[in-house]
């Protein structure tokens, strides 16, 4: 059988319809949990259940774990308690907890009691930390080793538990349950069998705290290249490890967090089609109620300036191409230095250096803009030297203030605690609207005498 062949849901539902309940199963053995998971999400749900069932123990937990909440609540009501406590026996504690939080009460009373009493303890351990902290994500099966062992006896006991661990790469060394250093399987598989463990071992460890932000943990990971991190308590013991997989996980939601926020919609765990009309409405309508408000100061400004406009009416047709300018400007500065943030390449002790880099980006984008477009006003409004010159000045001041308050606001954020992305198209452009308008009347009625 071709272990690179995955079927598509029509085949699928001919071998169910014609009951070649074998065939199919073999077929599901060569498939990726993954894949697996899709091909579930267009079967309705007699369907999914008599396909999970066909699975063996080992895929049919992995597959339970890539699953979203709702076809997961679906495949729960459906399967019987015995079938429950399967699947959960063979999954990690992590992944049951993070299964747990996004399920409704009634279904999470369910699923603890098919667990077993020393699993419940972990996994009431783990949901005491808060939500978005190491603890929260760190999985307490792995490998701890003494420094007196043998080489021999470490390997040993790798064969007795690793199949019960979710990563077997990194052993760490623990005395009184304190970390104390780590060692890699490589290192234990080239030694000698009679070395001992503290002979070989790492005792330069990185490490985090079961109270620092999940994020900051992942970047640690990704930053570093580990495969795992170890988390120590207040009292410095070894209570569990980050893995790689879940510090992905933790970077992909919050970049989906940070694009939310960047369009000026409030972030949803959900995905887009398993989210109600009301709810998409409803994340989005508060943002816009926001931005539409803080709107109404341009409008007053522009109303200021009524006068001005009257005299010179062609000054309201270049509004819409300074202010879309001055947005584009601001949007582009804050993307960079949101993104600056995010990987660890900006911090906030680098704000100077920042804005000095924007303001001579801004002066070159900004002459280049206003030479162009003073050459259109020239040409088209009969050789306006004056009306050129003054949009051009304009032009070059909104481009270097767009580009400052771009750079900066994030910046500000991050000092103040907030998430920078926060400080994003949206915002940034209903700001930058406002302040253009200030500017471009200021020169031109002092350049026209209004």
């Amino acid at each position: 059988m071709e272990k690179d062949r995955i079927l598509d849901v029509d085949q699928i539902i001919e071998l169910l319809e014609k009951h070649h309940f074998k065939e199919l199963k073999e077929e599901l053995e060569t498939m990726h949990p993954v894949d697996i998971v899709d091909i579930l999400d267009e079967l309705d749900k007699k369907q999914r259940t008599l396909i999970f069932r066909l699975l063996a123990k080992e895929e049919a937990a992995e597959v339970f774990t890539d699953m979203d909440s709702d076809m997961r609540e679906d495949l729960i009501n459906a399967l019987s308690d015995s079938e429950l406590e399967e699947v959960m026996d063979e999954m990690y504690v992590d992944d049951t907890v993070d299964v747990l939080e996004e399920m409704p009460a009634n279904v999470v009373d369910r699923l603890i009691m098919v667990t077993d009493e020393d699993t419940r303890k972990k996994i009431n351990a783990l949901l005491q930390y808060p939500e978005d902290s190491a603890g929260s994500i760190m999985n307490i099966e792995y490998i701890s080793l003494r420094k007196e062992m043998t080489v021999a006896d470490a390997i040993l006991k790798i064969r007795q538990v690793g199949i019960n661990k979710e990563t077997i790469y990194t052993c760490y060394v623990t005395e009184k349950k304190k970390l104390i250093g780590m060692v890699d399987v490589k290192d234990l598989l080239t030694a000698g069998e009679s070395r001992k463990i503290g002979d070989i071992m790492d005792e330069n460890v990185l490490f985090a705290r079961t109270l620092d932000d999940q994020e900051y943990v992942a970047n640690m990971i990704n930053k570093y290249g580990l495969v795992a991190i170890p988390i120590i308590d207040h009292e410095d013991c070894l209570v569990g490890i980050v893995t790689v997989d879940d510090a992905m996980l933790v970077l992909q939601d919050e970049t989906t967090e940070d694009i939310s926020i960047m369009a000026g919609v409030s972030p949803n765990e959900d995905s887009y089609f398993g989210t109600s009309v009301l709810q998409h409405a409803k994340n989005r309508s508060l943002w816009l109620m926001l931005l539409m408000l803080s709107a109404t100061v341009t409008g007053e400004i522009l109303g200021y300036y009524e006068n001005a406009m009257a005299v010179m009416p062609v000054l309201i047709t270049f509004i819409p191409m300074l202010m879309g300018t001055g947005g584009n400007c601001g949007s582009q500065s804050s993307t960079l230095v949101i993104r600056g943030l995010a990987v660890g390449e900006i911090e906030f002790k680098d704000i100077f250096k920042v804005i000095f880099k924007e303001i001579r980006v801004a002066l070159v984008v900004g002459v280049l803009l206003a030479a162009v477009n003073g050459i259109r006003i020239y040409i088209m409004y009969d050789r306006n030297i004056m009306l050129a010159l003054a949009l051009g000045i304009t032009m070059i001041a909104v481009v270097t203030m767009a580009k400052c308050i771009g750079c900066i606001l994030p910046l500000l954020a991050k000092k103040l605690g907030l998430d920078p992305a926060i400080m994003a198209a949206p915002l940034i452009t209903t700001i930058l609207d406002t302040c253009t308008i200030l500017v471009y009347f200021n020169i031109v009625t002092a350049f026209f005498g209004l």
